[in-house]
């Protein structure tokens, strides 16, 4: 009897031994797995993407970089697709509504991971609750997308040039302006082969020394007549550097403003002109009567009209000048011959 009481205490040890080393291995096992702690240390949080992008259940949930969780399941919401996350409950104060989850990488083979801003001036977000989604700045996936548009993009130039779009689709595509292109080619040629043997004005000036000097000479004089201005000499230097001679042209400019808004109002015989329609009016009736009287005179009525066309009235009045003159200088030459002035009294 006692050597069976022995063995069965015995085989109780080793049955408590191998409970305890099991417990023991599962709890370090589930602390190193980086689960986020027991259960009842942790909390569910969600987020809902469109992609997942391989997501898959185990993966590390981290919060500014710092792993805090995992993700315990991934399911369909409707055409999106909810992931389910156990996060420790010691950094839920991290995450509130102003923070945002996005799909990140644990290394470049592609490894998904959830990265979670952490922003403590919200509201922390209930178990169960959603955490917004968006991008993450400079992540793989946004990289590849960019990546992705920058192909479509050049793919879609690549085709525009093959259709002969745009200039440069025109330079492969279309022979006349490549022929174009040759001819300006060839004339700036020549163009440079002209300026080299030293004809033209761009020719001389680069072979002949005279041009040169010539040249030379002429923007000597150009800073030495800016030189005076800047002197103050001359009316352009007196009116950059004399203030007296500034304020008389601003004074005629002021007298001529004065002299056009009186003329505006109407003021004196120029305004009156400018701004009285009777005055106006008037005037073109007078024009009308000295076209009339021009007309008539044109058409040969009345004296002063048939001296203009008749010539023999013209000629007789001539003559009767002449006439006239010769009497004149009898007299002269002999006045008591012509001026007999008898006085008689009664």
């Amino acid at each position: 009897m006692p050597r069976t009481r022995s063995l069965a205490w015995a085989e109780l040890k080793v049955g408590l031994v191998s409970v305890l080393a099991i417990v023991i291995a599962a709890v370090v096992i589930f602390l190193l797995s980086g689960e986020g702690g027991f259960f009842w240390e942790r909390y569910t949080l969600k987020a809902q993407f469109d992609d997942v992008a391989g997501l898959k259940a185990g993966a590390p949930v981290r919060v500014a970089g710092v792993e805090v969780g995992s993700v315990g399941d991934v399911q369909f919401a409707g055409n999106r697709v909810d992931v389910i996350m156990e996060v420790g409950r010691d950094h839920q104060a991290r995450i509130t509504d102003r923070s945002v989850a996005s799909l990140g990488s644990v290394s470049l083979l592609g490894e998904g991971a959830v990265d979670i801003t952490a922003s403590s001036e919200g509201s922390p977000i209930p178990e169960w609750g959603y955490v917004k989604t968006g991008p993450a700045a400079g992540s793989i996936a946004e990289v590849t997308g960019q990546a992705t548009v920058g192909l479509q993009e050049a793919t879609k130039l690549i085709q525009e040039i093959r259709a002969g779009k745009g200039s440069v689709g025109k330079l492969f595509t279309d022979e006349t302006l490549y022929a174009e292109i040759n001819r300006f080619v060839d004339a700036a040629e020549d163009v440079a082969r002209q300026v080299s043997r030293g004809q033209g004005t761009l020719g001389r000036l680069a072979r002949d020394p005279a041009a040169a000097k010539a040249l030379e000479g002429s923007l000597q004089n150009l800073e030495a007549v800016t030189g005076r201005i800047r002197a103050g000499e001359g009316s352009l230097g007196r009116l950059l550097q004399d203030d007296a001679f500034s304020k008389s042209l601003t004074s005629t400019a002021a007298h001529l403003d004065t002299l056009t808004a009186r003329l505006n109002k109407g003021e004196g015989t120029a305004g009156k002109l400018m701004t009285d329609d009777s005055l106006f009016n008037r005037l073109n009736a007078m024009s009308e009567r000295v076209d009339k009287v021009v007309a008539l005179l044109q058409e040969g009525q009345g004296t002063a009209g048939q001296l203009l066309h008749d010539k023999q009235l013209y000629e007789n009045m001539n003559g009767a000048v002449g006439e006239l003159r010769n009497l004149l200088k009898q007299i002269q030459a002999d006045p008591k011959k012509y001026l007999n002035v008898r006085v008689s009294l009664f």
